[in-house]
């Protein structure tokens, strides 16, 4: 008994059955969507849902920032909820559905805002560097706290006074800070002086929000 023939063509010498990939992206070249194959969408659903499940490690306030479908903030909500294996997985893939209907744009906010909870934005980390230059002034100058207080206010003048007295006495001495770098150790800190940064930050975080406030009440 003959095999009844495949449905097909040919192409530069080649047989291209029907309904084949080659078949497939060969049509997609004539429609002008090159590279719309089912591999590659397969691998770009894929990597949608595994997007999906890097957003439920998304801080709170970056994920607010994100202001995302109601549906898609609702499933993800769900699958953090789900401890079920086979559950959680199928509900990520109702997750990984969602995530396709996002624009360009939407999905490009996603990826940044996780980059940014992974590197820290740069105003973080300025933020950091110019605590610690606040720190080591204040312990080192006295002349320094009437000028933290004239920027910052709402210190209580009791506690950093109290912090920069009790960092400046237990401040290693110099010959236990080579001793400890010469073994390649970073010198032992105080724990004044790890609240004394604590404070020192808390302050200006605080100072940095209601600025950004006064920007946004001016602006609307």
């Amino acid at each position: 008994m003959s095999r009844k023939p495949k449905k097909g063509y040919f192409v530069r010498g080649q047989f291209v059955a029907e309904g084949s990939e080659l078949d497939l992206q060969l049509k997609a070249e004539l429609k002008g969507t090159t590279g719309a194959t089912k591999t590659e969408m397969k691998r770009e659903s894929d990597a949608l849902q595994d997007l999906g499940a890097e957003l439920m490690t998304l801080r709170a306030d970056l994920f607010a920032r994100l202001e995302l479908p109601g549906v898609l903030q609702d499933a993800l909500a769900e699958a953090a909820r789900i401890s079920n294996f086979e559950g959680r997985r199928r509900q990520m893939q109702y997750v990984g559905k969602l995530m396709r209907q996002l624009d360009d744009e939407q999905v490009a906010a996603i990826r940044a805002a996780l980059e940014e909870q992974r590197t820290g934005s740069a105003a973080e980390k300025l933020l950091l560097h110019q605590a610690e230059h606040w720190r080591d002034t204040l312990i080192a100058d006295d002349e320094a706290l009437a000028r933290w207080l004239t920027q910052f206010p709402r210190t209580d003048t009791q506690q950093i006074r109290a912090l920069i007295r009790q960092a400046r006495k237990d401040a290693p001495a110099q010959d236990s800070i080579a001793a400890a770098e010469a073994q390649g150790l970073a010198p032992r800190k105080s724990r004044a002086y790890r609240d004394l940064y604590q404070l020192i930050r808390q302050h200006m975080s605080e100072a940095a929000e209601y600025a950004v406030e006064e920007q946004r009440s001016r602006d609307a």
